[in-house]
């Protein structure tokens, strides 16, 4: 693949970010620095520091991995930094090192952003990616922020006919202004219930609120990490099942086979532990065993989450397989885990999509569109 001067196709491989998912999309970004084609791409690794920083990160895999020990990674905001730059040509990436001439990277010909959560997931830098003029991976700005916020995305979701769990949204102003009306809002919906941010990822600032006595801490929790708390039924007994959505290459919208995750150990549901050091504490089922019919509903339903919302390129729904055979969504993720062992991958590579080929799917369906308002 060739950009119009002939050279090879120039990615910036964007991930950090100042979310409290930012280990999660370093790791993420070790994976897919790791897999990309470098025959076929120019690949420039840009880090996005904790504090907002852009620098020039290492482009080695290795360094954006989980450790033995369980340690997470992180961008290292010392590093040279780097800008974005709109020149009448196109969109350059420009290098500022202390007491040195900024120079040229040349230009980006698209951006895959590796971002979790606020500032990275939410429709922010897809933002700035618009005003820039350039190409990028996944969802445009309203899908992008639509998907981020939960409470937002169950208006969407219910307005397009498809079942979501009964909720209720806690502001920080609330809490703090009337706590005692807020506590007998949410007791309506009934106990156990769930409470997390709801603008967050990876399973951060969630608890599970099986009593009244356990409810302020649990929001106090989820408001540490966002002063917008969505609180929301538990759907006990449920199975958790999840589909993969892709943008077909025709325009179409292609669907993985359904997986199941099953938790073990003292895990009460998919937390942060049990997504992303999994070993002692979750099941993977790759394709899921279902009842007959569960697999094409899930699969339709999964498409039309992904058209209600205007996704593009790629999304995770989620959904809970009620006892009685009904689904219900979840939640709907435009930047899913993409470790080669994250879910959405692994029902890729089930359905006959392995993961070099499917970073190479996104890199062409995101240069084959066009930039601004489609």
């Amino acid at each position: 693949m060739s950009s119009p001067t002939g050279r090879r196709v120039r990615v910036a491989v964007v991930f950090g970010g100042r979310s409290s998912e930012h280990a999660i999309s370093c790791v993420t970004a070790g994976s897919v620095l790791q897999a990309i084609d470098r025959e076929k791409y120019d690949v420039i690794p840009i880090g996005i520091a904790t504090d907002g920083r852009w620098v020039l990160e290492a482009d080695d895999p290795q360094r954006h991995r989980i450790t033995g020990a369980g340690q997470l990674p992180s961008v290292d905001g010392d590093r040279a930094a780097v800008a974005l730059a709109r020149t009448t040509a196109g969109t350059d990436l420009v290098v500022n090192e202390p007491a040195q001439t900024p120079r040229a990277l040349g230009e980006v010909d698209v951006v895959f952003p590796l971002l979790h959560g606020p500032w990275g997931e939410d429709g922010t830098i897809q933002g700035l990616f618009e005003m820039s003029d350039v190409r990028y991976v996944g969802s445009g700005v309203l899908a992008s922020a639509v998907s981020m916020d939960k409470a937002f995305m169950k208006i969407v979701l219910q307005d397009a006919g498809l079942p979501v769990m009964p909720s209720e949204t806690v502001t920080a102003r609330q809490w703090s202004a009337d706590p005692q009306a807020v506590r007998e809002r949410v007791a309506a919906l009934g106990y156990p219930l769930f409470v997390k941010p709801a603008r967050g990822g990876s399973s951060i600032g969630i608890a599970k609120a099986h009593a009244p006595d356990e409810l302020d801490a649990a929001i106090e929790g989820a408001l540490a990490h966002d002063p917008k708390v969505l609180v929301e039924v538990s759907a006990e007994d449920a199975r958790e099942v999840e589909c993969g959505v892709l943008e077909a290459l025709d325009g179409g919208v292609d669907t993985s086979l359904p997986a199941e995750i099953r938790i073990t150990g003292e895990h009460e549901f998919y937390d942060f532990e049990a997504k992303y050091l999994p070993e002692e504490h979750t099941e993977l089922d790759v394709p899921a065993v279902l009842p007959d019919g569960v697999q094409e509903r899930m699969r339709a339903m999964a498409a039309q989450a992904f058209t209600a919302v205007g996704c593009e390129g790629l999304a995770r729904v989620d959904f809970f397989l009620m006892p009685d055979g009904s689904l219900v969504v979840n939640e709907l993720n435009t930047m899913p885990g993409f470790t080669p062992l994250s879910m959405f991958p692994q029902m890729w590579a089930a359905t006959g999509v392995p993961y070099g080929e499917l970073v190479d799917r996104l890199l062409t369906l995101a240069l084959r569109r066009d930039t601004g308002l489609r």
